[in-house]
């Protein structure tokens, strides 16, 4: 799309939670809007933004938009908070209570927000964890739009949690864990109690924590459309499901695969909040195709010393090639040095603190994914066509993690287990027993992925409507 110089165009204010996974999809919806000729106010915690400028080059691949712009914030946070872990819920609280009323202010601040070449915010994409822009959008007259940045099931789960609690089926003091979940429609035949949201395990089912994040989700249906970073063909009978309560759904995922088939070099920028190891694109270079297990937890979770031996010793025990990035702050110092010095008798592994990880994935090298399964790690597993090993921590990935075994079938899912017995069978299983049968299945959904962003597909479709829904705002 292309706008007539008299005409300025539309300009998006886009909130996510600051944090990595929640940024990194909402920067790349930023530059597709961007590639459309919007203009784009993008706002990011002083902390984060300290990072980016640090660790990646966001900065300058941004700077070939002159529309975009980042605004920065306080997180409320003192620096030195861990911003990783259980923890990582205290954002979101603090943003409520600190972040809040100084975004209010930034908004209604004429000269900050809009100019003679930039009119003022047409619309606010907002994270949807961060409930307080419903309420000021909808006193500021100002069209609101909720960005979820987890899978479309997840979404849904949560938005029945109320009737799994009804129903008596959560998983209350961990009681009957593999029970199956009757009451989350199309979910009946597959679902078990142990993966509902962490958030569900709780000794009293009338948690204040659990029911006010039933609210959140509830409040979703506020907003005057939802996105979600998600591909028809992947979760058709879910988003027919939600279908129902939220009409305007745009579905642009894999967002970070649509991105690269509009830019000319086909290579976004990297939004991470680490500076990443390239010398591990070097090892994958001299190994053998689909020989290496690729191990990385994301940028939320915090394993304990055992759990991280446990995985160590499954993985140095398969036999396996494994690259594993492993963030300097997930485990003590001291650790880092038992791995180190089994890593030079053993051999088959590589260790790096961050790896460019969508490059990793897409290395021939590599035939397996142990991942946490963050949704944004979820899809770029897809996305590449290799199989993956699913570890849950929290949230939403507990549910992404089913999926992936039971519905899709492109991997297994070892959640709440972390012996080295069952890590070593589990990569023996991908890497060796069916590893044709689970390379084929991800081979057949990556493909998937690439017609859904191709000319005329979902995807694509999904994030041209969303374009001239915003524009239509403006006229």
């Amino acid at each position: 799309m292309s706008w007539k110089e008299s005409n300025l165009p539309p300009h998006v204010l886009i909130f996510p939670l600051p944090a990595q996974g929640h940024m990194n999809s909402m920067l790349t919806l930023a530059q597709l809007l961007c590639l459309s000729d919007f203009h784009v106010t993008f706002v990011v915690s002083e902390f984060n933004h300290r990072r980016l400028l640090k660790h990646t080059g966001t900065h300058s691949a941004f700077a070939r938009y002159p529309g975009f712009r980042f605004q920065t914030i306080p997180d409320g946070l003192p620096e030195d908070h861990p911003r990783a872990g259980l923890r990582i819920m205290e954002i979101i609280q603090s943003l409520r209570k600190h972040v809040g009323p100084s975004f209010k202010k930034m908004l209604v601040d004429k000269d900050l927000l809009a100019s003679a070449d930039r009119r003022p915010v047409t619309c606010i994409i907002a994270d949807a964890v961060l409930n307080f822009n419903a309420d000021f959008a909808e006193e500021n007259g100002i069209p609101l739009i909720y960005f979820r940045t987890i899978s479309a099931a997840a979404v849904w789960v949560l938005f029945c949690v109320t009737r799994v609690a009804e129903a008596n089926e959560l998983p209350v003091k961990g009681n009957g864990m593999d029970e199956l979940v009757k009451s989350i429609p199309g979910m009946e035949d597959f679902l078990r109690r142990r993966d509902l949201p962490s958030f569900c395990r709780v000794d009293n089912p009338n948690d204040p924590a659990l029911h006010e994040l039933i609210a959140l989700t509830r409040q979703t249906v506020r907003a005057e459309a939802v996105i979600l970073n998600t591909f028809e063909d992947l979760e058709l009978p879910v988003l027919s499901n939600i279908r129902q309560h939220m009409a305007r759904l745009y579905t642009i995922g894999p967002s970070n695969v649509l991105l690269k088939s509009r830019l000319e070099e086909n290579k976004a920028s990297s939004g991470s909040l680490w500076p990443e190891d390239r010398s591990c694109i070097d090892w994958l270079n001299a190994q053998a195709p689909g020989s290496v297990i690729y191990v990385s937890f994301g940028s939320v979770t915090i394993l304990t010393r055992d759990q991280i031996l446990e995985f160590w010793h499954g993985l140095v025990n398969s036999g396996q090639k494994f690259l594993w990035a492993m963030r300097p702050d997930s485990v003590d110092h001291s650790d880092r040095l038992i791995f180190e010095s089994e890593q030079g008798i053993e051999g088959n592994g590589y260790m790096v603190e961050w790896a460019p990880q969508e490059e990793v994935l897409n290395h021939p090298a590599v035939g397996a994914f142990l991942t946490h399964c963050g949704w944004n790690s979820t899809l770029e597993s897809i996305g590449a066509g290799v199989p993956m090993i699913c570890w849950p921590f929290f949230a939403d990935q507990m549910v992404n993690s089913r999926f992936v075994s039971d519905v899709w079938r492109i991997g297994l899912d070892i959640k709440d287990s972390c012996d080295r017995v069952v890590i070593e069978n589990a990569v023996r299983e991908l890497m060796e027993q069916r590893k044709d049968e689970f390379a084929e299945r991800a081979r057949c959904l990556a493909a998937q992925v690439r017609r859904a962003v191709a000319d005329g597909g979902s995807s694509e479709q999904s994030l041209e409507d969303l374009i001239m829904y915003i524009a239509s705002m403006i006229t």
